[in-house]
């Protein structure tokens, strides 16, 4: 878990600017910091340094939208993060082992591994399927205690467990349980997932670890089935119905809303919800 709110704070900076000029100085300066003291204690929250942060998110964003927005040139989706076509296609070979190109060929094929059950292959519904499920809502915000995790959604359980006992006082019969999702398994290494578990704070909580996931116009997958079927249904929409749909993805990003969760046959009622514009 990473406990640390100025870090947090600094992540949510760069996860909001992530297609601008960042630069070490600015963020440190951001949470007032010296450059030396925030590095150091960035790397020793996060185990990366705030830099090689900075890049892997530009790489792995841009290869996400490179997968989905399949419409858009690879030039003009490396020159919103500020690359030149030539500095893209060397700085996203370096990280990915492949070019923009061959990723975007291959991209497809990986989805359909799962990268939890290995030995699971992923049948990704069809586009009428999707449709049946998927409504487009306008969501409201929500003001969220939130503890933020870095590694594999494998350990999930174990962290909601703990996370609830933690802050039982504040549920009430109101109470949203929420998870918010940064990374997509098929391009993100699982052991370098980022992701919030939340649930709606109640009026007058005073907490620090609180930040408002913002609403607005979402695609809303109603999810019921197995655990392991909730990668499918992220594939589905990205894979199948956002390339079919006259929707593109906005710059929020995804969470889920748990609605029901059968401990015995792991068997969940959540809704995935997708910012769209």
């Amino acid at each position: 878990m990473i406990h640390n709110e100025y870090i947090n704070r600094a992540i949510d900076y760069i996860l909001n600017h992530i297609d601008e000029d960042l630069s070490v100085d600015d963020i440190a300066a951001y949470c007032g910091f010296s450059r030396f003291h925030f590095s150091r204690l960035f790397k020793k929250e996060t185990g990366e340094g705030i830099f090689a942060f900075i890049k892997r998110v530009r790489m792995e964003q841009s290869a996400f939208r490179l997968k989905v927005e399949k419409d858009k040139s690879i030039t003009e989706i490396g020159g919103s993060y500020g690359y030149s076509s030539s500095n893209y296609s060397t700085s996203f070979r370096q990280h990915h082992n492949l070019s923009p190109a061959a990723f975007r060929r291959s991209i497809l094929q990986k989805s359909l591994k799962h990268p939890f059950y290995g030995k699971t292959d992923v049948e990704l519904e069809s586009y009428k399927e999707c449709c049946r499920k998927i409504t487009v809502e306008i969501l409201e915000d929500h003001l969220v205690i939130y503890q933020r995790h870095k590694g594999s959604y494998e350990n999930l359980s174990r962290h909601w467990d703990a996370f609830q006992k933690k802050y039982q006082e504040y549920v009430t019969e109101e109470t949203l349980f929420l998870e918010r999702t940064y990374n997509d398994p098929s391009i993100t290494n699982i052991d370098e997932c980022l992701y919030d578990i939340c649930m709606t704070a109640p009026e007058g909580c005073n907490l620090e670890n609180t930040y408002i996931i913002k609403g607005g116009k979402f695609a809303v997958y109603h999810f019921d089935g197995p655990v392991k079927q909730i990668y499918t249904a992220y594939q589905s929409i990205f894979n199948v119905w956002m390339p079919k749909s006259n929707y593109e993805l906005d710059d929020r990003y995804d969470f889920e809303i748990y609605r029901n969760i059968d401990c015995d046959s792991m068997i969940m009622k959540i809704d995935i919800c997708v910012p769209v514009k």
